[in-house]
């Protein structure tokens, strides 16, 4: 069983009901991983999209410097 390269937590995965895609959600850290190949199982993080909501806080904050 692999573990989660966050929290270092092991992954609970039923390998027999899992598909190349599926998306494996981290029980203790909530990381996120897609499922890329079946056997032998390999996952890749899936990178949280912080950057944008960065980005929307830059842009409210100009608008009320505008007002």
């Amino acid at each position: 069983m692999p573990d989660c390269s966050e929290c270092e937590s092991p992954l609970d995965i039923d390998q027999e009901s899992i598909d190349e895609g599926d998306v494996v959600v981290c029980d203790e850290c909530g990381a996120e991983y897609e499922v890329v190949a079946i056997d032998p199982l390999q996952l890749a993080p899936i990178e949280r999209d912080d950057l944008d909501d960065e980005e929307n806080a830059d842009f409210y904050e100009e608008d009320e410097d505008e007002e």
